[in-house]
């Protein structure tokens, strides 16, 4: 198991917040004194993991939300590590893997549920120097479990956003936007149309991604039919779109679905019986 004797926070991969966060919610400082037990305990949580670095720690109530890096070797260059996210009890020393990935997005916080706090939204690759997978997810702190988790996690990983590893012979147009509700809630949604090149009908899918307003729990929707056209137009249109979490806006399939509305000029010619000529009022005798 490799360890380096180095912990750092690398504050210029992560974008800044323009959502307040929880007010029970903080970054670990690692240069602060009083800030070195957290570290120490994480430290020796994740001891029997296999990390070479701890990127980030953030502290709720009784767990850490850390993020660690590995490197294969200490020669390898640093944008070819890759990461890990866990969940870190304060209390135990359970240690519970989130996510897994390359090229850590952080986004805005962002809010699911109607009087639940928000939650740190992320966007992720697969892998890299290759036809990458990117995924969402959002870490919250499950009370009931006293522990972080991620939203929408199916086979290890997140929501699928969008592909690079497109099918031979199909024209694929992918576009995803989070999009916020006028009541403060928001959710994700993704369109795919595949196009067959006429041998046999285009195909579209559309899914939701958002939280039951109930059991707060995360849910997974394809929409068909007018909920699924409205749905399109809302993601072309992003004009609710969460910042720095849209894509595929600028793609032909848009572009011809929100045709610009043509402009309505007022009409200056003349009409046809007009010779240009004119002439005053008779005079009343």
């Amino acid at each position: 198991m490799r360890r380096y004797s180095w912990i750092i926070v690398l504050s210029c991969c992560w974008a800044s917040h323009a959502q307040q966060a929880p007010d029970t919610f903080r970054w670990i400082d690692f240069h602060s004194q009083k800030d070195q037990d957290v570290v120490t305990w994480v430290t020796r949580s994740l001891a029997v993991q296999d990390w070479t670095a701890i990127r980030e720690i953030a502290v709720e109530y009784d767990a850490a939300l850390v993020v660690t890096t590995n490197r294969a070797t200490p020669q390898s260059a640093a944008n070819a590590e890759t990461f890990n996210v866990w969940s870190v009890s304060l209390s135990n020393h359970i240690v519970d893997p989130l996510i897994g990935g390359v090229n850590l997005r952080w986004l805005d916080w962002m809010r699911f549920s109607d009087g639940a706090p928000q939650e740190l939204a992320v966007l992720y690759d697969n892998c890299r120097d290759c036809a990458a997978n990117t995924y969402f997810t959002a870490f919250y702190y499950d009370v009931t479990q006293h522990r972080w988790t991620a939203r929408w996690i199916r086979g290890g990983q997140g929501a699928p956003m969008w592909s690079a590893n497109k099918p031979p012979g199909i024209q694929w147009t992918q576009v995803y936007a989070g999009i916020a509700e006028p009541n403060g809630r928001e959710f994700i949604a993704t369109w795919s149309h595949f196009d067959y090149d006429n041998k046999k009908p285009s195909n579209d899918v559309v899914f939701r991604y958002d939280v039951d307003p109930f059991s707060r729990l995360e849910r997974t929707l394809q929409l068909t039919g007018n909920d699924a056209d409205a749905m399109e137009v809302r993601l072309c249109r992003a004009l609710d779109a969460v910042p720095d979490l849209q894509r595929g806006q600028e793609s032909e399939l848009c572009r011809q679905l929100i045709k610009p509305i043509p402009e309505h000029k007022p009409v200056t010619t003349p009409p046809a019986n007009n010779h240009g000529q004119s002439a005053p009022p008779r005079a009343h005798n």
